[in-house]
């Protein structure tokens, strides 16, 4: 099935035997100097735990042909499933801090990689360049003008990620309202490791149209007539709601019920070698736990289309590739 990715972490994405390899020509240690052992390093234990893969990840990535190469390979695994259109979480500002590739050369990097995707493989991708919960709002606002400044060049949509429970996003208001005046949509997690307040406040301070998770929102129905009332759509990632013992088990989640509210909900991958999945298995996993037939996992797709930041006629494309899907 042709499918859209709105929630997927650049960083996040990195295989195994490439952080290897990275480490390796960049002289970078890491905990293994085995594909196996790396793949043992990033199984799922708890969220400090990953954090600091997280960021030794980021680490090994030392010149603009590394994130280059990263974001090739990320295009060919999409294309190896069949997405047609991917928006990529990228935390720029992390890359600057521990490895002092500056906003312009990182951004080159990757607007080649954008443009061998679409010549070479057929698919597109663009940027959602974020905040990390936790930091100042001077460097939230510095991220919000290279968002700003590339918005159209890579860049569709300033984000907020990290750790839901480190501090508010009212801290971050300010790189909100500056994103908002430059036609620059906002789109921040919220609702998964933290309460369904995390997503009023968030569609209050953030103003988004899209909700990074937001699967908790189901604990204050108020909270959720806000979500449909605006029509946001929730960027749902099975798998990391499990790992992240929100839910005991896929069978267990919340999907059925937010479909069951009218909630606009698409499925994607977020981190997908560091919890064990890909967006295909996702589709795979709610499919087989929920009896979802093809016309049910058709709209889940044609909602992230629906819902992607890109040209009217490039959304009519993905549209009509999805609604003339036909399994065999």
């Amino acid at each position: 099935m042709p499918k859209v990715e709105l929630h997927v972490h650049l960083e996040g994405s990195i295989r195994p035997e490439t952080v290897l390899k990275l480490a390796q020509r960049n002289n970078v240690p890491l905990p293994a100097d085995t594909v196996e052992g790396l793949q043992e390093w990033y199984r799922f234990r708890d969220f400090p735990h990953f954090v600091t893969v997280y960021v030794a990840i980021s680490k090994t990535i030392k010149t603009a042909e590394d994130i280059e190469l990263i974001a090739r390979e990320f295009l060919e695994g999409q294309k190896q499933q069949n997405v047609l259109h991917s928006e990529v979480t990228y935390t720029a500002a992390t890359i600057e801090q521990y490895n002092g590739i500056s906003w312009p050369d990182q951004l080159a990097a990757l607007n080649r990689a954008r443009e061998y995707g679409e010549k070479e493989l057929g698919i597109t991708m663009c940027l959602i360049l974020d905040i990390v919960r936790g930091c100042t709002p001077e460097r939230a606002m510095q991220v919000a003008h290279w968002a700003v400044e590339a918005h159209g060049n890579g860049v569709c949509a300033l984000g907020l990620a990290g750790e839901e429970g480190r501090g508010t996003s009212q801290h971050y208001i300010d790189a909100f309202n500056y994103a908002h005046e430059h036609g620059l949509p906002v789109i921040p997690h919220a609702g998964e490791t933290q309460g369904a307040w995390s997503v009023a406040e968030c569609l209050r301070d953030a103003k988004a149209t899209r909700i990074g998770h937001g699967v908790r929102c189901l604990e204050d129905m108020a909270v959720v007539e806000s979500l449909r009332a605006g029509s946001v759509t929730l960027e749902v990632c099975p798998s990391s709601n499990v790992c992240l013992d929100v839910f005991p088990s896929i069978e267990r989640h919340c999907l059925p019920e937010l479909l069951k509210q009218d909630l606009c909900v698409t499925i994607n991958s977020d981190d997908p070698p560091m919890f064990g999945t890909t967006l295909t298995e996702e589709f795979v996993k709610v499919a087989r736990a929920f009896s979802l037939n093809e016309v049910e996992l058709r709209k889940l797709s044609l909602n992230a289309a629906r819902a992607a930041l890109v040209s009217d006629a490039r959304r009519a494309g993905l549209v009509s590739a999805i609604e003339g899907f036909r399994a065999n």
